[in-house]
């Protein structure tokens, strides 16, 4: 584990091995000449109390100000915080799963493993990402999305159910077209 300069480390916190806290955002602006120039990131990491941060994890500092994991959330292994990101008290996080800069995630969010958030949305209280979503619009609290792009999640489950359902609703469409044909009257 590795913590860098200013950052805030509260109470009761587990933080694995290989994990970085406080690295440079992932932040260039783009020049003239076509390469980039890095943006000083000089903001912090705030990790409140009772906070459990999973192997192998890095969580970058504030482009300004400060990137912060709220109090009782818990980070899996091999997660990805962006610059300025905001992580709700009571959030869970599953491995692999990258949030992009400026996100804001409220309480009590639930993120399935290997999903994607990108930068500057809000994610309400109480959400539910599904693993391997990429979500890319803000999120209602409550919501629970699921695919990528990430939609509502019973309605997806009730796309894929109808979707295996495919060929026989086809065998049974051709069946009513023939039906209908034989009753057509015959125009002599």
């Amino acid at each position: 584990m590795k913590v860098l300069h200013s950052c805030q480390i509260g109470n009761n916190v587990t933080v694995h091995a290989g994990t970085v806290i406080g690295s440079d955002g992932f932040g260039f602006a783009p020049q003239a000449d076509g390469s980039f120039a890095k943006v000083p990131q000089i903001g912090n990491v705030i990790v409140e109390d009772d906070v459990e941060i999973g192997a192998n994890s890095t969580i970058d500092r504030a482009t300004i100000g400060s990137t912060i994991i709220r109090k009782g959330a818990k980070l899996d292994n091999l997660i990805q915080i962006a610059h300025n990101v905001e992580i709700g008290s009571s959030t869970v996080v599953a491995a692999q799963a990258g949030i992009s800069g400026s996100t804001k995630v409220g309480k009590g969010v639930m993120i399935g493993g290997q999903a994607g958030i990108v930068g500057h949305l809000q994610i309400g209280d109480g959400a539910k990402i599904n693993a391997q979503s990429g979500v890319s619009k803000n999120l209602e609290p409550g919501k629970a999305v699921t695919g990528s792009p990430a939609h509502e999640y019973t309605s997806a489950l009730r796309s894929q159910a109808l979707s295996r359902k495919l060929p026989e609703l086809e065998r049974r469409i051709k069946e009513l077209e023939q039906l209908i044909q034989q009753l057509k009257p015959t125009v002599e």
